[in-house]
């Protein structure tokens, strides 16, 4: 595997009371490149322990209600990092640099960093790991057409609005952001990969106090904005 620089960045801390949150943490966690790239990842170690860490890059999936399936990286993408293990010292910063490209676009990976204690113990050993996300984006973005929404209907037994859209084209897009309105009354729809070919079912708890009546999701180049209706009341079986 192909090497690049290394910089390592020590942290310093100042002490802030008796009680400190201790953790490990990647950045950033999303990113976007047109065709190919070039990045890098800065991990921290917060704790006052040494810690191994250990990068692969795995390829995923994503099912309709947006949990990622995780699997070996595909052989059509390709990437070269700076290094593929390291040992964190405390307080201290890493930043691994690396190279991505894939045979045909667009494409999607994961660089999960697997945070680790530097030395054996006799207990319960405790993994920490924590993803990268690169998405290579083809030339044409996703266009308004290529993206089949609604209806969108409201259920106030669960408080939920409910949709399903569905990217019928070979495009990747992003949903950045959106959000349910009612009157002065909303509430954000956090964003989201829309994938190929793929739906997304989604489910966005209401708490306002009228029912809401629109949706609206923005995308890069457009947005859509759908009517939101209730939903039918349930029936249940009949008695004699």
């Amino acid at each position: 595997m192909k090497r690049f620089p290394l910089i390592m960045l020590s942290l310093l801390v100042p002490f802030l009371g008796n009680i400190r949150a201790q953790a490990q943490t990647i950045s950033p966690i999303i990113v976007e490149y047109h065709q190919k790239g070039s990045g890098k990842i800065l991990l921290t170690n917060d704790t006052l322990t040494p810690l191994m860490v250990v990068l692969q890059p795995e390829s995923f999936s994503i099912t309709p209600d947006g949990k990622a399936i995780y699997r070996p990286l595909d052989r059509g993408i390709h990437v070269e990092l700076s290094t593929t293990s390291l040992r964190l010292m405390p307080k201290q910063q890493f930043y691994v640099f690396y190279k991505t490209s894939a045979d045909s676009l667009p494409a999607w990976y994961t660089i999960y960093a697997t945070f680790s204690p530097a030395q054996a113990s006799n207990g319960l050993t405790v993994r920490i790991m924590l993803p990268h996300t690169v998405y290579l984006l083809q030339k044409q973005p996703l266009a308004k057409d290529d993206v089949h929404a609604g209806p969108a209907t409201y259920d106030p037994a669960k408080k939920l609005v409910v949709c399903d859209i569905e990217n019928t084209s070979k495009a990747y897009g992003r949903m950045r952001d959106g959000s349910v309105q009612a009157s002065h009354e909303s509430a954000p729809i956090d964003g989201f990969p829309l994938l190929p070919g793929q739906p997304r079912h989604l489910e966005i708890p209401w708490t306002g106090k009228n029912t809401p009546d629109s949706m609206t999701l923005h995308f890069d180049h457009f947005q859509i904005k759908l009517p939101v209706s209730a939903a039918a009341p349930a029936t249940g079986a009949s008695t004699k």
